[in-house]
């Protein structure tokens, strides 16, 4: 059963066991099954009130908020949300952290389950508990180890009423209920098995910024504002921000910070950007060069100035340097400039922040070129994160030595499902399968990388379901096995699309992404397959042209509601990629007939034209139709006609 084996992969999350309960009691509108041993969050005539403590942190606040939202989204019905005490009656939800709410701290005392996660890292306790106060007949308790606890075991119970993480970002439909009742809750987390665990936003244009700037006006706070509650959905807690020219986190708009922040996302910056500044920063002003031996004290000056505005912001600082535009610093590897560098700036955060430099957590990124300083025997301070990574194809390229496994800062991985550079470019569609994210992070954990998890997303959209693995193995990288991967398909097909399409849909994701990943849609050519060789190029076509009927069957059989989710999450990649593969072997076969002298040769040339115009009609159908224009330019990376390793200003016909 798809349920059983999903709460086989995540023993602790509180969706699985729950959807079990709740599922099995499918028959009535409402979920649950007798009404002692339940909690009715809507039923007839009433809502239950959400309470937290106005002391509580803000994440916590916007966390009750959030699940009050969810439950409209749900039943049409609005749940008050309250702080005062005396608001209590009848049944209640009482969300807080332990050791900000009293009345948490409260109920601990008298339940061990509340006690046990004291001085945890991010665990949550969900209880029903009968009268605990007088006048609450009963009370829905989710109480955190720390904020981000109380937050993801809030977030769990969302998931579990139908609201996935992906409602706003993939338009995933919101199943409607009249009640909402849970049965008998009595769930305790265990910590995250990374401590860590984001999202790079990188090579943003011109999708995602042409996207934003309509939207939003640029990378805002309203912008971040809903980068930071799909992180907290998805149990997320870490973002490198956006980068490239012209955009600076910081400097741009004082309220990304905050707004982090008051999410609970922990902001750090990427691995050429050192001391908490967008490298963007330093052009603004006349620095002079980026270079540490001809230029230190305005270097200096400027990651002073970092240190000093992130304040008390929860984050991470990136030390080390590369060289200018994400390049190496120089020639060869000058091992004794890059430590003297790191000692200037932890000089400069114990100066800025008072605390010794251990106090303030930091990350060394082992990028590209820098790897040659590790292999050549470079080590930094023991309590700075060591952020291996990634040889930007998805495969493992280093991981710590067997006698730096000890290494109290711990260490991380930088992943990619999105790559700017050479041989070529990927970047407009996920070619990502999660067997590989599973193989290669798994290794990575059991070789001691626990503690950061990031993987670069390039414009978030098209990533949705390799982000949502890549976050949930985070969280559980122990309970999630490789046997269990087939139903992972199936699971999170139905946490976007509901049980009934759940298998079909997981066929036609598992299906398309393996065809993705046998060739990047950036490096395919008219010689890509063979047109004679066991007839490669049909058999790829045919593949294909499969899928393509499938989803054209299911998208037909899909409710108006589902629409939007379903072209966005399955039917585009496949029309999209599947018309590309046929625009190349017309191509191909255009060319070997041409010089046959065939007669179909031009009726290839003219099949050329026409995928190289379907396939503008398909981007033009995403962005001005799709959900009303919803996502216009989240499309707009070139993808035919490569030269080099960069991607062409725009898309070019192949020649016939």
């Amino acid at each position: 059963m798809l349920l059983q084996n999903a709460i086989k992969m995540k023993k602790i999350l509180l969706i699985f066991l729950l959807a079990s309960q709740l599922l099995s009691c499918q028959g009535a509108a409402k979920m649950g099954g007798s009404k002692v041993n339940s909690f009715a969050l809507v039923d007839t005539g009433q809502t239950a009130t959400i309470y937290h403590d106005a002391a509580d942190t803000k994440l916590v606040a916007k966390a009750a908020e959030l699940f009050a939202a969810d439950i409209h989204r749900v039943t049409g019905r609005q749940a008050r949300v309250v702080t005062s005490r005396e608001a209590l009656a009848g049944q209640v939800v009482i969300i807080g952290t332990l050791g900000q709410s009293k009345l948490i701290d409260q109920l601990a005392q008298k339940h061990q389950e509340l006690h046990s996660i004291g001085g945890s890292w991010e665990r949550y306790a969900i209880k029903t508990i009968t009268n605990p106060f007088p006048g609450v007949d009963k009370a829905l308790v989710i109480a955190g180890s720390d904020r981000r606890g109380t937050a993801y075991g809030v977030m769990s119970l969302s998931e579990t009423i139908g609201v996935s993480p992906w409602y706003w970002w993939a338009d995933a439909p919101v199943r409607q209920r009249e009640e909402l009742t849970l049965e008998q809750v009595d769930i305790v987390s265990a910590s995250p098995s990374v401590k860590y665990r984001g999202i790079f936003l990188n090579d943003e244009a011109p999708a995602l910024r042409g996207w934003a700037e309509e939207k939003f006006g640029g990378f805002n706070h309203t912008f971040y504002e809903k980068v930071f509650e799909l992180l907290l959905r998805n149990k997320a807690n870490y973002l490198w921000p956006a980068m490239w020219q012209p955009s600076a986190f910081y400097a741009d708009d004082p309220l990304n910070p905050q707004l982090a922040d008051e999410y609970g996302i922990v902001i750090s910056t990427s691995h050429h950007e050192p001391m908490m500044r967008a490298h963007d920063e330093w052009g603004r002003a006349d620095r002079g060069p980026w270079n540490y031996e001809q230029n230190k004290d305005k270097l200096r000056e400027f990651w002073r100035g970092g240190i000093e505005r992130m304040g008390d912001y929860e984050s991470v600082v990136t030390v080390g340097m590369r060289g200018d535009g994400d390049e190496a610093m120089g020639e060869g590897t000058a091992v004794d400039l890059l430590k003297n560098i790191i000692a200037d700036q932890r000089r400069i955060i114990e100066d800025v922040t008072g605390a010794p430099a251990e106090a303030t957590p930091q990350v060394w990124a082992i990028y590209k070129e820098v790897q040659d300083y590790y292999d050549k025997g470079m080590r930094v301070d023991d309590d700075i994160l060591v952020l291996l990574c990634d040889d930007n194809w998805g495969n493992v390229r280093i991981l710590p030595k067997k006698e730096d496994l000890d290494h109290a800062g711990g260490y991380g991985m930088y992943y990619h499902f999105d790559f700017v550079g050479g041989p070529v470019s990927y970047r407009w569609q996920n070619v990502t399968q999660i067997e590989r994210v599973w193989e290669q992070m798994t290794l990575a954990y059991a070789w001691g990388v626990k503690d950061l998890w990031l993987v670069n997303v390039g414009d978030l959209k098209p990533m949705e379901l390799p982000i949502s693995f890549f976050l949930d193995l985070a969280w559980d990288a122990e309970g999630m096995e490789a046997a269990a991967l087939p139903d992972y398909y199936v699971q999170w097909a139905g946490e976007q699309f509901g049980p009934e399409y759940a298998v079909e849909i997981a066929e036609l994701l598992s299906t398309g992404t393996r065809y993705n990943a046998r060739r990047t849609p950036e490096m395919l050519a008219p010689d890509t397959y063979s047109l004679t060789n066991y007839r490669e190029a049909e058999q790829v076509l045919a593949g294909y042209r499969e899928l393509r009927k499938k989803a054209d069957q299911l998208q037909h059989k899909m409710p108006e509601s589902h629409q939007s989710a379903f072209y966005q999450l399955v039917y585009a990649p496949l029309a999209m990629i599947g018309n590309l593969h046929e625009m190349y072997v017309a191509a191909a076969k255009n060319n070997v007939y041409g010089e046959q002298s065939r007669a179909s040769t031009n009726f290839y040339a003219d099949q050329v034209r026409h995928f190289f115009e379907k396939d503008a009609q398909l981007t033009r159908y995403f962005h001005d139709t799709l959900a009303n224009g919803k996502w216009n330019h989240l499309m707009a990376q070139t993808h035919i006609g490569y030269t080099s390793w960069n991607n062409p200003p725009v898309n070019k016909m192949p020649a016939v």
